[in-house]
């Protein structure tokens, strides 16, 4: 499985709009196989999504995201996990070894909303 986190510093970014950089991790067997950082242009969602489907990510996981961009990485196929925080590379490894998402890692009062954004009960698939 592979995923995306868009990041600013060590931290996963608090808004996506402010994000420049991903974070993107190939997990196998509950493990972190691989990362690298690719740069990005938040102001363009169309662009991400495409950028995402030519490297095969079918997950982007990031904090605070308004309606908008958000019902466009649903619409095309891309598994969003929103309002998540925290430091992202605490975040991945916790999130491959349990394949859950903690609840530490979610923005305080987004529990409704964060849920909102998952259409998608497996994230191995």
């Amino acid at each position: 499985m592979k995923l995306a986190v868009t990041i600013w510093g060590n931290r996963v970014s608090p808004v996506f709009d402010a994000a420049k950089t991903l974070l993107i991790a190939d997990i196998e067997n509950r493990m972190i196989m691989k990362k690298n950082y690719i740069s990005f242009d938040p102001g363009s969602p169309e662009g991400l999504i495409k950028l995402l489907k030519k490297i095969k990510v079918p997950i982007l996981v990031c904090g605070a995201i308004s309606t908008a961009p958000a019902d466009l990485f649903v619409e095309n196929g891309i598994k969003l996990i929103s309002f998540v925080t925290g430091n992202a590379l605490e975040f991945i490894e916790t999130f491959a070894q349990k394949q859950t998402i903690e609840k530490s890692y979610m923005m305080p009062g987004c529990s409704k909303q964060y849920s909102w954004h998952h259409k998608f009960k497996n994230f191995t698939s």
